[in-house]
């Protein structure tokens, strides 16, 4: 009678020690699966960006891999800035306002152009004449294989005035330099070595 008994409690210990294991191993399991859906969820929470709307409502923007835009980034880098140094209105302040925003987008290179036309009085001939030039950026090629990257622009220049408009071809060539973004620099280039190549009359047609 007494070995039946010291068996039961024998019996009863290992059926306590397998539930506490089995207990021990389910609470293990459920700690493991709450830190690692924590850090999931942490890491989907660092993919979005939250944008205040006017101070007032609340949008929700997906935000995308920056290697996936660069190409995009650098072509609209590039065409904004030919836009801004290139169009031009019959007025000081209108020019001296483009171009200043275009030369934040480059290097000295650009500023040499500028200086140099400027020096030759071509700005001043625009006024004179009351002359507006709009540009109209065909293409923009970029090579991505090696850096800085290489970037060859093809442009028209429209010379528009009273009597007639003058259309010009335009291609350039420059590098581009990964740089910080800011508000004056939002896709976070610089252009450096910047050249034009060709700039001549294709044709002049009268108004």
């Amino acid at each position: 009678m007494e070995f039946k008994s010291l068996k039961n409690i024998e019996t009863s210990f290992r059926q306590i020690r397998l539930f506490g294991i089995v207990f021990v191993t389910m609470c293990a399991a459920i700690v493991i699966y709450s830190v690692w859906s924590s850090f999931a969820f942490a890491e989907k929470q660092r993919e979005k960006i939250y944008v205040l709307d006017g101070g007032k409502s609340l949008m929700l923007a997906l935000s995308q891999d920056l290697s996936q835009n660069r190409p995009a980034e650098a072509r609209e880098h590039v065409r904004r800035f030919h836009e801004l140094f290139f169009t031009l209105s019959p007025e000081k302040s209108a020019i001296e306002h483009n171009v200043k925003r275009a030369l934040l987008l480059a290097d000295k290179s650009a500023y040499n152009y500028y200086a140099d036309f400027a020096e030759k009085g071509y700005y001043n001939r625009l006024i004179a004449g009351n002359i507006n030039q709009v540009l109209q950026v065909d293409s923009v090629l970029c090579n991505f294989d090696r850096y800085p990257y290489e970037v060859s622009t093809y442009a028209r220049q429209m010379i528009i005035r009273q009597s007639n408009v003058t259309e010009r071809s335009l291609v350039t060539t420059c590098r581009l330099l990964n740089a910080s973004r800011s508000d004056d620099n939002p896709n976070g280039f610089t252009i450096e070595g910047f050249t034009i190549l060709e700039n001549k009359d294709l044709q002049t047609l009268k108004r």
